[in-house]
């Protein structure tokens, strides 16, 4: 089985993904705009330049993907806290530059450090409003 984390944000999916694409490289598989879908030339502008899909690669197996609601459909965003992307890098330093890279400019919940557990871990909240956790153990690397 594959997780792919799916994103919805509020007119902000291209610019979170540029962000995303500078702390994680690679190129997009998919950048769609609302405008592409069927009857899509009848959208106002603004819902034109809406992302319909974006997808990023962010390790071998795992793609993060969003889109864009539509609030002129009816479409409401509820941000909340019940959702983290769990990151398990394969070293030290791929979990700090990950967690300096995504944490820029969000909140730190908890700065990485070593862990009861036995992991080196830690938390945020992303520019975006998008939780994170980053979470290594040397003996499952």
């Amino acid at each position: 089985m594959k997780v792919h984390p799916y994103l919805n944000f509020d007119g902000r999916a291209e610019e979170a993904f540029n962000f995303y694409k500078s702390v994680f490289g690679g190129e997009f598989l998919a950048n769609m705009k609302m405008s592409e879908v069927p009857d899509g030339d009848k959208l106002s502008k603004v819902d034109q330049n809406r992302t319909m899909h974006i997808a990023l690669p962010i390790g071998k197996d795992t793609l993060l993907m969003a889109s864009d609601i539509m609030p002129s459909a009816g479409h409401v965003l509820q941000a909340g806290s019940q959702t983290y992307i769990m990151l398990a890098p394969e070293s030290r330093q791929e979990a700090d530059r990950l967690f300096n890279g995504l944490s820029k400019g969000g909140k730190v919940e908890m700065a990485m450090a070593d862990m009861f557990w036995g992991d080196y871990f830690g938390s945020f909240i992303d520019k975006f409003g998008i939780r994170w956790m980053i979470s290594f153990n040397e003996n499952q690397s």
